[in-house]
């Protein structure tokens, strides 16, 4: 699957929240997806927190 099916469905399940839950319940699905999204990153090590918190504070990565 490309960026635009993985787009396209993301886009259906938000639309479907906020029909749901409203704004604030679509809100609160964004962020628990993005903090989901961190974690599963940095669990499965495509992402690295350290590199990430070093450089958002202006520190030389790599």
């Amino acid at each position: 699957m490309n960026g635009y099916v993985y787009g396209a469905a993301a886009g259906v399940v938000l639309a479907l929240a906020l029909l749901a839950f409203g704004f604030w319940g679509l809100l609160l699905v964004v962020v628990l997806g993005a903090i989901g999204a961190v974690v599963g990153g940095a669990v499965t090590g495509r992402l690295d927190l350290r590199a990430a918190f070093d450089a958002a504070r202006g520190r030389r990565v790599g």
